[in-house]
């Protein structure tokens, strides 16, 4: 039987009293590619920050990687989001420092302390990406493509059972869309990762179709649902 590392029942997200997403039932296996679609203002954000516990959850039942969200508070939310990796549309790389004290940063900031795992992890994490000889580059010096692998590489460091991908294609041409996409299908498959990806690019979803959860309405539904609207 597959491992679900997303199950969400009888959810309502609230943005303070703002009922924003009712009804939320949602299944996510592991290694499972996913796309979150939706117009702005829909509620995709608020999605994702419940998935990463930056919106409490007051309604329902959810976990994530094997965390309950009805019991998250702010001593267990640092230890969520070490089992999850979050990849930015605008990257929010460290610019004063090169590409592997970016990544040294962010284990130090997660609990590492050996020079000789943390050199190895990095080491790991670039090589999955394809940038095993640009550690020492600065941001500035790389392209947006290649600053988007960085930021893959970086949600990698903590080996994460659920990878959260916020319109990563969003300030990319086409041909490196295409890179990153590649790159993110790959990891869900060769590492069984799940991979949920926000978008608004359906030129992207044509080219590498999946499961699609889209939020309209004040709802969710699921590509894969019989009752779906698509």
């Amino acid at each position: 039987m597959a491992e679900s590392i997303v199950s969400l029942s009888d959810v309502k997200i609230f943005q303070g009293e703002n009922l924003i997403l009712q009804d939320v039932n949602i299944n996510v296996n592991k290694g499972e590619f996913v796309y979150l679609v939706g117009k702005t203002g829909t509620g995709k954000s608020s999605l994702l920050k419940t998935l990463y516990g930056d919106l409490p959850l007051k309604e329902g039942n959810g976990m994530v990687a094997g965390y309950n969200l009805r019991q998250m508070n702010w001593k267990k939310v640092p230890f969520l989001r070490r089992s999850l990796g979050v990849v930015f549309q605008d990257f929010q790389l460290l610019t004063d420092r090169n590409v592997h004290e970016n990544l040294k940063f962010v284990l130090k900031a997660t609990g590492w302390k050996d020079n000789k795992l943390m050199e190895e992890k990095i080491n790991d994490v670039l090589d999955k990406v394809g940038l095993r000889s640009k550690g020492f580059k600065m941001p500035f010096e790389m392209s947006g493509g290649e600053q988007q692998r960085v930021d893959i590489a970086r949600a990698l460091l903590n080996s994460p059972k659920l990878v959260l991908a916020d319109e990563p294609t969003g300030n990319l041409d086409p041909e490196t869309s295409d890179e990153i996409m590649q790159l993110l299908f790959q990891i869900a498959k060769d590492f069984n990762t799940s991979v949920i990806m926000a978008t608004h690019d359906y030129i992207v979803i044509n080219r590498y179709p999946a499961r699609m959860l889209k939020t309209e309405r004040g709802h969710v539904y699921d590509s894969a649902s019989v009752t779906s609207t698509y």
